[in-house]
């Protein structure tokens, strides 16, 4: 199986409404599981009648609201990292200007490790997920000033 289907069904997969998916085809076994939230029941409480409502808070190394700008987004689903390694130096900060090209980060998949490069000339104005946090599909990484 080469590594672009398993990276194209890993995109089907989380955009799916699936908890699970198992494959294995010519000696390649791949498994695929979505961790499943259970909602607890709601407590019945009686609330102020002119009580604003909540704001949720974003998830944890998630952005809080999308700001303007263009971002660099996830290709794939993998766990963001900012180096090569715990004691490397970070492959870019905020504040940095980047290259079209230039590695950003990496998004660990399965057990690989794949960099992610800029798509354009850019500063780097926020890192929006924590290191080793997960990173959907799509998922804005970081936001960008085009130069």
């Amino acid at each position: 199986m080469e590594l672009e289907s398993i990276y194209a069904l890993m995109e089907r997969f989380e955009r799916s409404s699936i908890s699970g998916l198992e494959l294995e085809q010519n000696g390649t076994r791949l498994k695929l599981e979505k961790a499943v939230a259970v909602a607890a029941a709601p407590a019945v409480v009686a609330a102020p009648v002119a009580a604003p409502a909540p704001v949720a808070a974003p998830a944890a190394g998630q952005p809080a609201q999308a700001e303007e700008g263009e971002y660099i987004k996830a290709p794939l689903v993998g766990t963001f990292y900012t180096a090569a390694g715990p004691d490397a130096a970070p492959f870019v900060q905020v504040g940095d200007k980047v290259q079209k090209g230039q590695t950003v980060c990496i998004l660990e998949a399965m057990k690989a490790m794949s960099e992610i490069p800029a798509p354009m000339d850019c500063v780097i104005e926020e890192v929006l997920l924590d290191n080793g946090s997960l990173a959907a599909f799509d998922a804005p990484l970081f936001r960008v000033r085009r130069v």
